[in-house]
């Protein structure tokens, strides 16, 4: 069948269908996704410092996937995984909008996301669904936006990639400033709330919650920094010296600083961060329950990347896993992933299957019951996880490739994961270092010289893969210092 024709019959199909089916049969939708959140920043993750009920108590309501990665370790890329389903190179998304450079020169990196992707609300649109996107894009500038991109309603989402402020005035040409002092994570909650408030209840929706929390700037209400300060003194924490001076920045603008390693959490400003959103968590939650739509909601909660750890201020300790956000080690990908969609779910179990952020996409067309587009996808739906038992799922590996400098002192590298294994390659001298992430979650071991044939058949796949998707990769910088 002609690609225009599949393509027809894609957009036509499920839309006369639903005329015979009440669109209402089929679930809402929502993806809350939160900046920055590293896989140890939750109470029922392992934090002994963060207070986190709410998103607690939807962790025992749901699916806790324990080996959830994100597509990068950086946002923009994960970003356009999951608009996709792709893999952040199929894109050419595979740094933020800018690049550093170090001893060598970053590969060539697009900045917006292309208008011919069928993004997740292109997708789901032609179902029925009304499609809201609420929060941070970072996609591209201001012809790629998300009304650009399959969305209905668009609520603060730009270009940028921080917020200039987490308090009104906002400085966000999507959303007007509140009152003097609105905290942001409370004003997109309350935007979220009210269009499901007043939702047309004869249509199935899209939510993309998009916090932009707790990405930089720290700041938080006052009344939880005190009380998280006050928390951190009473466990003696405030007694500890909670960051480790490292090795020299690998980049040319940050040669004469040190990466900065926290390895214990104990930031009062991070904590009212990660509490204020867990606030409002609940808050969307009882929205759900007193439109009396709970029942009939599939919600995924995660993040873009690991939690920040090595530089900015490094607010957070993804420990066991090795650094954060920025780098291809695990504290860089590994992240929360919950899936709960009453009926389908079983409340508080776990599935240890790696799982990726370009899966989040056919996963929702599965729920949804909708055709897959006509396009190269490389997420599968984690609706056969869900099975008792469970199904598993057609692939044995998972990917990176990120041939840059992170802001926060990684370098560029690809990346493999089968099973317990993890090969990585750096670029600035192509060593491999290899870990059994089952032993050594912190990848404190090499065992690429202990096991080479494990090293050799991992890394052969890695080229493979990249071969199959031409990717770039970074090139020697003839300028970087000689003595730096």
């Amino acid at each position: 069948m002609p690609t225009r024709l599949f393509l027809i019959l894609f957009i036509l199909l499920p839309s006369l269908s639903s005329r015979a089916a009440a669109p209402t049969t089929r679930p809402n939708l929502i993806l809350i996704l939160i900046d920055d959140l590293g896989w140890r920043d939750l109470h029922y993750a392992g934090s002994s410092f963060y207070e986190t009920p709410n998103i607690d108590r939807l962790a025992s309501q749901s699916v806790n996937f324990t080996n959830a990665y994100s597509a990068c370790p950086v946002c923009a890329p994960t970003r356009a995984s999951i608009m996709t389903g792709k893999y952040p190179v199929r894109v050419g998304i595979t740094d933020i909008d800018h690049s550093s450079t170090g001893r060598l020169l970053s590969a060539p990196n697009i900045h917006n996301l292309p208008l011919s992707e069928i993004t997740l609300a292109k997708a789901l649109k032609p179902a029925g669904y009304a499609t809201w996107h609420v929060g941070k894009w970072h996609l591209g500038s201001a012809d790629f936006w998300p009304e650009h991109q399959g969305f209905d309603v668009n609520i603060a989402g730009t270009g940028t990639g921080m917020a200039p402020s987490h308090f009104s005035p906002y400085k966000n040409p999507k959303l007007p400033d509140g009152p003097a002092g609105e905290y942001l994570a409370d004003r997109l909650t309350s935007e979220a709330i009210s269009l499901i408030e007043h939702r047309d209840p004869t249509k199935p929706f899209f939510l993309n919650l998009w916090h932009f929390a707790v990405h930089i700037p720290l700041q938080a209400p006052e009344p939880l920094i005190q009380k998280y300060t006050k928390k951190a003194h009473d466990l003696g924490l405030d007694k500890q010296n909670p960051l480790v001076e490292g090795e020299p920045f690998p980049i040319v603008n940050k040669l004469s600083r040190h990466i900065t390693r926290r390895i214990i959490q104990s930031n009062p400003i991070y904590a009212a961060m990660i509490e204020n959103l867990d606030t409002n968590v609940g808050r969307l939650l009882k929205s759900l329950d007193d439109a009396g739509i709970a029942d009939n909601t599939l919600i995924i909660f995660t993040s873009d990347n690991g939690g920040l750890s090595t530089a900015e201020g490094s607010p957070t300790s993804n420990a066991p896993a090795r650094d954060g956000k920025g780098w291809i080690y695990d504290g860089g990908t590994r992240i929360p992933f919950l899936l709960h969609w009453p009926g389908h779910t079983t409340p508080g179990s776990a599935c240890s299957t790696p799982i990726t952020s370009p899966d989040i996409y056919p996963t929702l067309l599965a729920a949804a019951n909708l055709p897959l587009p006509p396009t190269t996808l490389d997420g599968l739906s984690l609706l056969p996880l869900l099975n008792t038992p469970p199904s598993p799922l057609p692939r044995d590996t998972l990917f990176w490739h990120y041939p840059h400098y992170g802001n926060q002192g990684g370098t560029p590298a690809s990346s493999i994961r089968a099973s317990a294994w993890k090969l990585i390659e750096f670029y600035e001298d192509h060593h491999l270092e290899l870990y059994n992430l089952i032993d050594d979650p912190g990848e404190s071991h090499n065992l690429a010289a202990k096991f080479p044939d494990v090293a050799n058949t991992l890394h052969q796949k890695l080229l493979t893969w990249q071969s199959s998707l031409h990717v770039k990769f970074p090139t020697t910088n003839p300028s970087f210092p000689k003595n730096p």
